[in-house]
This record gives structure tokens, C-alpha cells and sequence, in this order.
């Protein structure tokens, strides 16, 4: 844990105190009261912090994130995010952590996941898995009267992309995970609309699709230095 945390670079360490300092000034600068929306978000953070290092702690996190951002999607009955965290995301979570575990940087350095490149076939059946799995989702949050419908679907595409590729350790799930951030800023955008305690939630994924960008970066350096 020790050599981990040493290999924070100087601008790991200030992207994520920028990144907590941005959602707590937020979150008060908005006189927001909702502190479960506050701590979904910093959970969050968190779990983005470690899995940009490749750690599997992340993922762990992830999981506890999955449940508190269900819960805060069920109150404003955008329930495609609440079955995607509960039903997908927190269960391929699980299994992601089994992956890294198995699958570590190298003997000396496994508290770094080892970085896989999949093949163009894979990524073909993730897409048309991804599609069946969506359009059976479209349907089930239709007959629930769920808000927002069209993005909600389009957030459980992206966001079943970015686990499956996570779960193959993949550097792309940062690409699936920032198209999902900004389809999330939108559906977020559309509740503060009736609700300025959602404004936390908007600044939730804007400080999420920063750290995804980096993590792409990040994981991209940690192929190629494995790959030597």
C-alpha cells in the first residue's frame, strides 16, 4: 500500500483534491441539503482516483457507489440508472474486482492491474450485445414511465460498454465511461431544472469525466511501460 500511494504523480494528487475541493464547493455554493448526494459523489471520486491507478480497490468502491447512485436516481424516478447500477454496473463490478485480482501488473507490482488489448471481434459482439441488452432495457423503463427516456436508454448503452471493457481490463472503458459522464451531466441538467439539489449531481460527473479522460491517459502509460 506504501509503494501505491507513492506512485501518486504530483498531478494525480492535485487533480484530486481539485476535484473533491469542486464538489463540496458546489454542493454548499448551491445551499444544497441533500449530504447522501454529497457522499454518493465523493464515493465516487474516490473509486475513479483508484481505478485510473489500476488499483481493484476501485472497483470495490464502485460498488458501493452503484448502490448509493441507485438510490439517488430512484427518488427522481430515473429508474434505467437505478436498474443499471443495481442489475449491471455493481455486479460486473464485482466480478472486475475477481479480474484484477487474477490479473495483476506483475509479480513484484500487483496492486496494478494488468493492462488487456481485446480484439476487433470482441469489440463487434460487445456492441450487438450491448444493443440486445438495451433495447430489452428501453421497453422495461417505457412501461415504468421512467423520465427522460431517450437518454436514459442511450446512458444504459454507454454505460453497459464501458463495464464490459472495464472487466476485460481494457483502456478504452475510460473512452465508454466519459461518453456515459457527459450523457449523465444532461439527464442530471434536465432534473435541476425542477430541482437545484440535483446541481450536485451535474457537478458529480463533470469532476467524473475529467478523471476519466485522465484515466485513458494514465492507462495508456501503464500499457506501454508493462508492454516493455
Amino acid at each position: 500500500m506504501k509503494k501505491f500511494f507513492k506512485s501518486f504523480t504530483l498531478f494525480e494528487i492535485i487533480l484530486f483534491f481539485a476535484s473533491f475541493a469542486a464538489i463540496i464547493i458546489s454542493f454548499f455554493a448551491f445551499g444544497n441539503t441533500e449530504y447522501f448526494y454529497l457522499a454518493t459523489s465523493l464515493v465516487g471520486l474516490f473509486s475513479l482516483t483508484l481505478i485510473a491507478k489500476g488499483s481493484f480497490i476501485g472497483q470495490i468502491l464502485t460498488v458501493l457507489f452503484g448502490m448509493l447512485y441507485a438510490t439517488v436516481s430512484y427518488f427522481y424516478r430515473y429508474y434505467g440508472e437505478m436498474a443499471t447500477y443495481l442489475g449491471m454496473t455493481a455486479p460486473i463490478a464485482i466480478a472486475a474486482v475477481v479480474s484484477w485480482i487474477r490479473n495483476p501488473a506483475s509479480a513484484d507490482n500487483r496492486g496494478e492491474v494488468k493492462v488487456n488489448k481485446i480484439s476487433l471481434k470482441e469489440y463487434i459482439c460487445m456492441t450487438a450485445l450491448a444493443a440486445c441488452v438495451t433495447a430489452v432495457f428501453y421497453f422495461i423503463l417505457k412501461y415504468f414511465n421512467t423520465n427522460n427516456l431517450v437518454l436514459s436508454t442511450v446512458s444504459v448503452f454507454s454505460s453497459f460498454v464501458a463495464s464490459y471493457l472495464t472487466l476485460r481490463r481494457s483502456r478504452f472503458y475510460a473512452f465508454a465511461y466519459a461518453a456515459n459522464d457527459i450523457v449523465l451531466i444532461a439527464l442530471w441538467v434536465l432534473a435541476s431544472m425542477e430541482s437545484f439539489n440535483y446541481l450536485a449531481m451535474v457537478m458529480c460527473f463533470v469532476v467524473f469525466l475529467a478523471n476519466d479522460v485522465y484515466g485513458f491517459i494514465n492507462w495508456s502509460r501503464m500499457q506501454k511501460r508493462q508492454n516493455v
